[in-house]
């Protein structure tokens, strides 16, 4: 021990490395019990069919891209088996525990003349990066009700654009006032308990501490369905199915 340091101090600086050690333990330990839960998105009847995105005939560029047939919009993305894709699984009632602004980056493209994906989701203060991937203009247009409004020109080639988002948002719309047919919509949640549905209907929230709570499933078509649920050490499993009305 050096001279210089008192046997006070030296009991005071030992309390807190006991303090700071204990802290640490008992975070491993909780992140040690966090568990997933998991599930699967499924539609019961016959969605409305999709339509042809006929006004890219009307812009030459874009119509170059498309020789033969014409995408179509994706509202309902379901397989021959019935699963749900795109459909935003998150905890309800959790604030403040967003860790977005230490989180991967998520990547917004634009690409033929459509926004890739259609339908994400990321945290509050998390990086949303949008790149253009076509040798055409674009212009990234938010629309949001929660946050602030952004409007900026992407030439071909031009370097990516950047977001972020304060508060939290479900189905924040992106659009291209260039190329009226391309939507995006970005849910923001404040924290990082959330998923979305894949082709196969299939989701996983990982990481969520034991506990009692809400999950909430957000189809931007067929609406809003709740469940209770119980998060134990071995996790938990929760499905939902939408319905065709």
């Amino acid at each position: 021990m050096p001279a210089n340091v008192t046997f006070p101090a030296l009991l005071k600086l030992m309390k807190k490395s006991l303090l700071l050690l204990s802290l640490g333990i008992f975070s491993a330990l909780q992140l040690a019990r966090a568990a997933d839960i998991t599930g699967t998105i499924t539609l019961k009847g016959t969605p409305p069919a999709e339509r042809e995105l006929t006004p890219i005939k009307d812009d030459p560029n874009c119509a170059a891209l498309y020789p033969g047939a014409l995408p179509k919009t994706k509202f309902y993305v379901v397989s021959a088996g019935g699963e749900l894709a795109d459909v935003i699984v998150s905890l309800k009632g959790i604030t403040g525990k967003s860790t977005g602004a230490s989180a991967a980056p998520v990547t917004l493209d634009q690409k033929g003349a459509l926004y890739t994906p259609q339908i994400l989701a990321i945290q509050t203060g998390q990086k949303l990066i949008v790149k253009n991937s076509d040798q055409l203009v674009h212009n990234v247009h938010t629309k949001p009700a929660a946050n602030p409004e952004a409007n900026q020109v992407q030439m071909p080639g031009g370097a990516d654009l950047t977001y972020t988002f304060d508060k939290p948002e479900p189905f924040l719309k992106f659009q291209c006032d260039v190329h009226p047919w391309m939507f995006a919509w970005v849910s923001v949640f404040d924290h990082p308990y959330f998923a979305v549905s894949g082709a196969d209907g299939k989701f996983t929230i990982k990481n969520v501490p034991p506990g009692k709570y809400t999950l909430e499933a957000a189809h931007r078509k067929l609406g809003v369905q709740t469940a209770e649920i119980e998060v134990k050490d071995d996790g938990a499993a929760q499905s939902f199915t939408f319905e065709v009305k």
